[in-house]
């Protein structure tokens, strides 16, 4: 195959042809065949000249050029595409260091090999080009819906057209036990656009929660017009799920909107879930009456939050406990991930037992502790008195409001407690000394006798250790391992230290050690700081 006068044209006419079924650049193709004749020509002169090869875009003549660049002496390593000053005054008036020296070349033949080779540039170029139009195309509609057909399957995973280039639908992203057959039109969720060398570069889903989500919009144009928000989202995919929505104009319902006309709108977005149940929730910025909400249909006695753990107690009648857990736990997994917090479920008698329980175990502390009758002890749980220190260092007018405490008893109480706490407190500094505790720990700020203790039992022994501690190890946290929320124990988690407190008390030990400089901490909170608007100084 030589490239003569024949077949210029023909050059221009399969670029066209290529770049139209691609529907890429022809400039793109051009350049594709301008590289695979280059590479030809180089196996024909010689892999170590730099032969280049330009495509007239009017003609389809293709010109074969050597080029040549001036180098430094010292630098000249390749003769066949580099020469030195002195070489190049044969062909240039005044030439200088990164001149480049263009000689025509005859055109060359290409073999069969020769031909395959350069055909086979021209196709990865292709290739490379509309892989690249592709993901341009797509990148900005990630997190949109699109309607594909179905080509084949791979391996359980789905492959859809979806118009101007492929996507894949993995079997993981199919809801239950989802079949398909080439040819049938399938509605899917963009999760992700990326760029890959190689395989699909778009990836689609029909379980995440933001198909649910974009479902709804499409379906309800108060969603669609901002006057209703989706605030959460949560899907046991094809089976049930939860979606939480606020309407910002008061004459709104956002539930009753979303239900639509004798259920005609939610029963849409059902159909195109595989009949999946979905429960619609109204959002509320109070967790613990969002959480009464998400639980439905089973009905909550009494909530009890804690912020900073991220969990919350929920009481329910004794015959509303299995409706509440639901088939296989469903119902309180989805209210959890609808909330974000970690629920715990106890039935009325359940947490009647677990009162009485911790309200003997404080009686039995005081009768021991601090050598009162039963009825004393019991007197001062039932005022709200849950741990020696309460008693110790509490207002003197706490304790004279109970009835038969005089102000010596009460003085009597608190020396009592206090010298219990100090006698405890004692015997765990001797103990935590006895397994080798130093004094850069015992005397840093902020940590009990008891937690040195607690810290000496598991390693931590110098003031070096614990500054090498994460916040985590000490004050305990979650880890999501597979799609589950596991629990990590913290050392100093049984004495009620929460995450920011431990991260404070590590980053002070390492500035104390100067591990870190507490004025880049400073900059680092000033940086964190919100900017305040003009607007707002003025």
């Amino acid at each position: 195959m030589a490239i003569t006068s024949a077949n210029q044209l023909e050059l221009l006419q399969t670029a066209e042809a290529v770049a139209r079924e691609k529907m890429i650049d022809p400039g793109l193709v051009i350049e594709a065949m301008e590289e695979s004749l280059a590479r030809a020509a180089k196996s024909r002169y010689g892999a170590e000249m730099d032969i280049r090869v330009s495509i007239d875009r009017k003609t389809g003549r293709a010109t074969f050029s050597r080029v040549r660049t001036v180098v430094e002496d010292e630098e000249l390593e390749n003769y066949q595409s580099e020469l030195t000053v002195a070489q190049a005054k044969q062909y240039l008036d005044n030439p200088s260091i990164g001149d480049t020296i263009v000689d025509e070349v005859p055109p060359v033949e290409l073999g069969r090999i020769a031909a395959q080779s350069a055909k086979q540039v021209i196709l990865q170029k292709v290739r490379e080009a509309e892989r690249e139009r592709q993901y341009e195309e797509f990148k900005d509609r990630a997190g949109t819906i699109i309607n594909g057909q179905v080509k084949r399957e791979e391996y359980g995973n789905i492959i859809v057209d979806i118009g101007r280039g492929e996507a894949v639908l993995r079997r993981n992203e199919k809801i239950g036990r989802e079949s398909y057959r080439p040819n049938d039109r399938i509605r899917v969720y963009i999760k992700d656009v990326r760029r890959e060398p190689r395989g699909p570069q778009i990836f689609l889903s029909r379980t995440a929660p933001e198909f649910m989500a974009e479902l709804f919009k499409m379906e309800v144009p108060e969603i669609y017009d901002g006057i209703i928000e989706i605030k959460a989202v949560a899907r046991d995919p094809g089976s049930r799920a939860k979606i939480a929505v606020i309407s910002y104009d008061s004459s709104i319902d956002p539930v009753g909107a979303c239900v639509g006309m004798r259920g005609s709108r939610v029963q849409a977005v059902v159909n195109e879930l595989q009949g999946e149940k979905i429960d619609i929730i109204p959002w509320n910025e109070d967790q613990p009456t969002f959480l009464v909400n998400a639980l439905q249909p089973a009905e909550v006695s009494k909530v009890v939050l804690d912020e900073e753990a991220e969990r919350i107690e929920v009481v329910v009648p004794d015959d509303q406990l299995s409706l509440a857990i639901g088939r296989r736990g469903q119902n309180v997994r989805l209210a959890s991930q609808l909330t974000g917090l970690d629920i715990d479920i106890m039935t009325e008698a359940q947490e009647s037992e677990r009162r009485q329980k911790e309200f003997a175990e404080r009686t039995t502390l005081f009768m021991e502790a601090l050598d009162l009758d039963e009825f004393f002890a019991q007197l001062l749980v039932s005022e709200g008195f849950s741990n020696l220190e309460e008693v110790a260092y509490v207002e003197l007018d706490e304790l004279l409001v109970i009835d038969g405490v005089d102000e010596d008893t009460a003085n009597e109480l608190q020396a009592r407690a206090r010298d219990f706490i100090e006698a405890v407190n004692k015997q765990a500094l001797d103990k935590a000394r006895e397994l080798g505790v130093e004094d850069s720990l015992v005397e840093f700020d902020g940590l009990t006798p008891q937690m040195i203790l607690a810290l000496a039992e598991d390693g931590v022994k110098t003031l070096e250790d614990f500054a090498t501690c994460a916040d985590w190890e000490l004050a305990g946290g979650w880890t999501t391992v597979d799609g589950q929320r596991v629990k990590d124990d913290g050392v100093l988690e049984k004495f009620d230290m929460g995450l920011e407190e431990a991260q404070n008390l590590v980053m002070t030990a390492r500035v104390q050690l100067g591990w870190v400089d507490p004025s880049e901490l400073e900059a680092d909170v000033e940086d964190e700081a919100p900017e305040t608007s003009e607007e707002e100084e003025a």
